[in-house]
């Protein structure tokens, strides 16, 4: 890898796109790559998301054809060759056909190498693009995908069978997390790391709260916690980088009544900082989702001292390294509640593991693009040994 071209996502004041860029430049800096980062062109400078679900739908589209202009520029001008390295932080973007297009029609010498990151899309039966009905023109854009990039970089190995499962045929590698920068993370808190005894008795929601994350579990949860005798008074609470917003009205209408009734505790428009400030006070994350793969609220969480329980589904039993203390049984309320109650109590012994993990995510993929990351490609129909692999 002469040099490596970034293809990084627009930056959201609410999301982790904006810190992305950051995490990024820290380790190629570390590592001594020579990178170029591909401009692209905001719609606004609003950094909200107006329309859609995990980005913006017009900013998306906007941000990355623009993105895919300069990109085509760098080759045709001869800045990006056959040496180098493609990279795309998310394997949807808008004008991506126009690679094959060129690549097809120039000496194999002059084509670089193209690496594409999956976050979920038409392979992921709850992702939103089946809520929206965009499934069927979905799947033949990861067929175009798949007939021309070098490599596919999954976030676990649940998602490497489900790519197996649609029959992907591009090789495919699993990078186990997301893309993350412990030390970034901390140094964002004004003051050190909270102790267990300076924390609130807060537990936080800090999913999206639409239909694929279950809001409805973890209000369920509540009020049967309000409902038990015995229980510990808590603070439950929802975290929202913009204003409460779901693909089901009947979410925010229940949360709004049970705010109301002293249940529940909304924040809303939280800024990156505001969100680590209430973390670094608060003593669970709980999460509750269909689709999660991975996530970075768990390793956001666990960096700043905050215990995380979340449902022994997926790929989470991975990413927690098959930590039954930490994992509930799915839909079992009962359970949740159990759990909660004994990671209350105390930090878990573990806490600071799965960041260290997710942390050198980063450095597993540049592994593996320099050709020295082989032990995390999955060709053989046993991707599935993998999962009890102890992570740390």
């Amino acid at each position: 890898m002469r040099k490596l071209f970034y293809m990084g996502l627009e930056p959201y004041e609410g999301r982790y796109t904006l810190q992305l860029e950051e995490w990024s430049r820290r380790a190629f800096s570390r590592r001594g790559i020579d990178w170029v980062n591909v401009p692209g062109k905001t719609i606004d400078n609003t950094k909200a998301i107006s329309v859609g679900q995990v980005l913006d739908a017009h900013g998306r589209s906007y941000f990355g054809m623009s993105q895919m202009m300069n990109l085509v520029q760098m080759m045709r001008e001869g800045e990006c060759t056959g040496e180098d390295v493609v990279f795309f932080e998310d394997m949807f973007q808008p004008g991506m056909e126009s690679l094959p297009y060129i690549m097809d029609q120039i000496p194999e010498e002059q084509r670089p190498k193209v690496w594409v990151r999956c976050l979920a899309q038409a392979v992921d039966p709850d992702d939103f693009v089946h809520v929206w009905g965009m499934g069927k023109w979905m799947s033949l854009y990861e067929e175009m995908c798949n007939e021309f990039v070098t490599g596919v970089l999954a976030s676990n190995e649940e998602m490497i069978a489900n790519m197996k499962i649609a029959n992907w045929k591009a090789p495919l590698y699993n990078i186990s997390g997301l893309a993350f920068d412990k030390n970034e993370v901390q140094e964002r808190v004004d003051v050190n790391i909270n102790s267990w005894e300076q924390r609130d008795n807060r537990v936080v929601f800090a999913a999206r709260f639409d239909q694929e994350k279950q809001p409805d579990f973890f209000m369920d949860m509540i009020e049967e916690w309000y409902g038990t005798p015995g229980t510990p008074e808590v603070e439950f609470a929802i975290l929202q980088g913009g204003p409460l917003r779901s693909n089901n009205q009947k979410y925010i209408d229940r949360a709004r009544k049970m705010e109301e009734r002293g249940q529940l505790v909304i924040y809303e428009n939280l800024k990156k900082d505001e969100y680590y400030d209430i973390l670094n006070r608060s003593k669970v994350l709980f999460n509750c989702a269909l689709q999660d793969w991975t996530s970075n609220t768990v390793s956001e969480a666990d960096a700043l001292g905050c215990n995380v329980l979340f449902p022994a589904y997926r790929s989470f039993p991975e990413i927690f390294a098959n930590d039954y203390t930490r994992l509930y049984v799915p839909w079992s309320v009962e359970d949740a509640m159990n759990k909660l109650e004994k990671l209350l109590i105390a930090p878990h012994n573990d806490l600071g593991k799965i960041s260290d993990w997710t942390n050198a995510t980063i450095d597993r993929y540049i592994d593996i693009m320099q050709g020295n990351g082989e032990q995390w490609r999955r060709d053989s129909n046993r991707y599935r040994d993998y999962v009890a692999t102890t992570k740390y």
